[in-house]
């Protein structure tokens, strides 16, 4: 009957409705993995060249190839991200990575990744977003 087709139907939108949020959430999760992986490579990458230099890579030096600099691109693989150095000193660097188009839907303390010469990583762990 017409009431059962409607009950089924109202069932459907109200399952596609949790799944597609539940999808998006993954995305945004999935997304910032891409992020995290960008900083470790960066912070692998300044710790090597401060082994060839006795100093950190500048900002400048961060898209030049190795041993001249990093070889670490400022956007991360898919655009999700910009990366970029802060506070460089010849013993101290930060390295962020700061969300961009659709991943700004993220949760905000996830939208901004940080991590420094000693391994410190903000947001903290719990948070989730190195998780």
């Amino acid at each position: 009957t017409l009431i059962e087709l409607m009950t089924v139907v109202l069932v459907l939108a109200i399952l596609g409705t949790i799944s597609v949020s539940s999808y998006r959430s993954y995305l945004l999760r999935t997304n910032r993995t891409e992020a995290k992986t960008q900083l470790l490579r960066l912070q692998t990458a300044q710790e090597k060249f401060f082994l060839q230099n006795n100093r950190y890579a500048t900002a400048d030096e961060m898209d030049d190839a190795p041993p001249a600099g990093l070889g670490i691109a400022s956007v991360t693989p898919n655009g999700m991200y910009n990366i970029d150095l802060q506070n460089v000193t010849a013993t101290t660097y930060t390295a962020r990575a700061r969300a961009t188009g659709g991943q700004l839907k993220d949760v905000a303390a996830c939208r901004t990744l940080t991590i420094d010469e000693s391994g410190r990583r903000t947001p903290d762990d719990s948070s989730g977003c190195w998780r």
